[in-house]
């Protein structure tokens, strides 16, 4: 699955938790926010902070369209991890180990990077 094709795919399912997300649909998905985040700051500390009457980079400043761009990804951020999950034959309710510090982001991460099971499981 290409870059494109992953995010497209991501965003066209906005809020569907069943069904499976290859490992790569993932990944790039986490790529392109990593990346839109990124330009975000960038825009929002060199045009935005100085236009509210801020120095350039001021924190001060805030940063609303990263607000805005957060609150329109979170479903897709969650739904696209509970279909990883789903690939590795997992419930989207392991999700919730997330919770715990450190050890939770660590068993997160370890699934995430599992390869799918191969065939059919019980999440399609």
């Amino acid at each position: 699955m290409s870059f494109t094709d992953a995010v497209r795919t991501v965003l066209s399912k906005y809020a569907t938790f069943q069904g499976r997300a290859v490992r790569s649909e993932f990944w790039f998905f986490v790529l392109f926010v990593f990346l839109l985040f990124t330009i975000l700051a960038v825009i929002e500390g060199a045009v935005l902070a100085p236009a509210l009457g801020f120095s350039v980079f001021d924190p001060d400043a805030g940063q609303p369209l990263s607000l805005v761009a957060s609150l329109g990804l979170l479903l897709p951020n969650i739904a696209v991890a509970v279909r990883r999950l789903h690939d590795i034959d997992r419930s989207g309710w392991w999700l919730l180990i997330g919770f715990v510090p450190i050890l939770g982001f660590l068993v997160l991460l370890y699934w995430y990077i599992q390869p799918g099971t191969q065939g059919t499981n019980q999440y399609g």
